[in-house]
């Protein structure tokens, strides 16, 4: 899914202190899993799958990045919304 096919996208800050490593990757990837829509997370690092671990990983996400998140979908406002929030709450 590109960006711009996107129905949905915004650009969000990641505050985990540690970055999205693979508790939090693990944890957003299974909560993105329930919503019906395309969930992606769009870094300088490549695009990644939001309801899958490994990709969510693979963009290798510190404390402070600044990515764009995208939904297109049935619930994309549900996602975007649950994503964004994930994101920003400060954590491990």
């Amino acid at each position: 899914m590109k960006l711009e096919d996107a129905a949905l996208s915004r650009q969000v800050k990641l505050c985990m202190r540690n970055g999205l490593h693979a508790r939090p990757a693990a944890r957003l990837a299974k909560e993105m899993q329930r919503f019906a829509s395309n969930v992606a997370i769009v870094a300088d690092t490549g695009e990644a799958d939001a309801k899958s671990m490994l990709d969510i990983l693979s963009l290798a996400l510190a404390e402070d990045a600044v990515v764009a998140i995208k939904a297109d979908g049935p619930d994309a406002d549900q996602a975007l919304e649950a994503l964004q929030a994930f994101l920003e709450k400060p954590g491990d």
